[in-house]
């Protein structure tokens, strides 16, 4: 049965690298999969008055991508981007049509910071917004409490975060 996995965190937290990295796992076991990383399926100019953060658009693309993927024989999908409240991920179940794990990732501000300034550099004032909304976004989540488990991405590298990952939202590759 197809099942899908939410990798949800603050800015800088490791989602994207940590999807790459489970690709990497199931490709590695043979397990057919798609990944979908929730930023890029976002992004358009302008969003529309109504849907600022492009949450509305994602969705729709979540939905289709998900069909998409699933018609073509992927077993498993692979979404890394932000959950912020258990409305949100009641919206993402319902549009990747399958049972759905989240995994939050973290990482301690220090090592976020050193991230969004490496992946910011010339960008000052991306990364002056990015790192003002880490540590926001870290506590929205520590409320909301919407992930199954959570892994620390800053002491291992992103194929051992993955394993880990796997591991404890039960898909035995």
């Amino acid at each position: 049965m197809p099942t899908a996995l939410l990798l949800t965190g603050t800015v800088g937290a490791g989602k994207t690298t940590t999807a790459d990295a489970v690709g990497l796992h199931l490709e590695a076991a043979s397990v057919p999969h798609a990944i979908i990383d929730l930023d890029e399926i976002r992004r358009m100019w302008p969003r529309p008055a109504s849907d600022p953060f492009g949450s509305e658009i994602e969705l729709r693309n979540v939905e289709s991508l998900a069909a998409n993927y699933a018609e073509a024989g992927a077993d498993r999908l692979v979404l890394a981007g932000v959950c912020e409240s258990w409305v949100d991920r009641r919206r993402y179940q319902a549009a990747v049509a399958m049972p759905l794990a989240m995994c939050r990732l973290h990482a301690p501000p220090v090592v976020l910071a050193s991230r969004l300034r490496d992946r910011h550099l010339e960008e000052p004032a991306e990364l002056a917004w990015h790192l003002d909304r880490a540590p926001e976004l870290d506590a929205i989540l520590d409320a909301a409490r919407v992930a199954d488990t959570d892994v620390a991405t800053d002491s291992r590298t992103p194929m051992e975060v993955a394993a880990e990952v796997l591991r404890l939202i039960g898909w035995d590759i």
